[in-house]
């Protein structure tokens, strides 16, 4: 047995140490936003925040959260920030086939918590690992730059 801090929640979850947070979040606990894209960390599609930071979940073993980091998954994400960014990514209508977009926002949301005005430059770094494989690229670029005009 796990003790998990999921979305503010602690729950007790029967799962191998070396289980990937990524399927106790979707096979165990039904949280099913984060997608599984590569299994390799490569694409991003998986990625929740660990204390904060957008973490890729399809190679982190639960045993690494040893019972005190704080995961939240997109089903959980809240705040003035994360508002922003699903609001601009509505207007702007950044999603094409949807597969990836659970994990671009959660990278761009800790993108802007951590720089509330990044630059093209700085949008590119962080965004860098998180791959679309429709190309929206520069709506996920716009769609960041609306959410960061708005924070203001």
């Amino acid at each position: 047995m796990a003790a998990l801090n999921i979305n503010g929640k602690t729950v007790e979850v029967n799962a191998p140490p070396e289980m990937p947070l990524l399927w106790v979040l979707r096979d165990l606990l039904h949280l099913r936003g984060s997608k599984y894209g590569c299994g390799i960390a490569q694409c991003r599609a998986c990625t929740v925040h660990v204390n904060g930071e957008a973490t890729p979940s399809c190679v982190l073993p639960i045993a690494a959260l040893d019972g005190k980091a704080k995961v939240v998954s997109i089903e959980g994400l809240k705040g003035r920030v994360a508002d922003a960014v699903q609001a601009a990514w509505v207007e702007l209508d950044v999603a094409q086939c949807g597969y990836c977009q659970a994990g671009q926002v959660m990278g761009a949301v800790a993108l802007l918590r951590r720089n509330p005005k990044p630059d093209d430059a700085a949008i590119d770094d962080a965004m860098s690992a998180h791959l679309c494989r429709c190309g929206t690229y520069a709506r996920i670029r716009a769609a960041i730059h609306l959410a960061a005009q708005r924070l203001k």
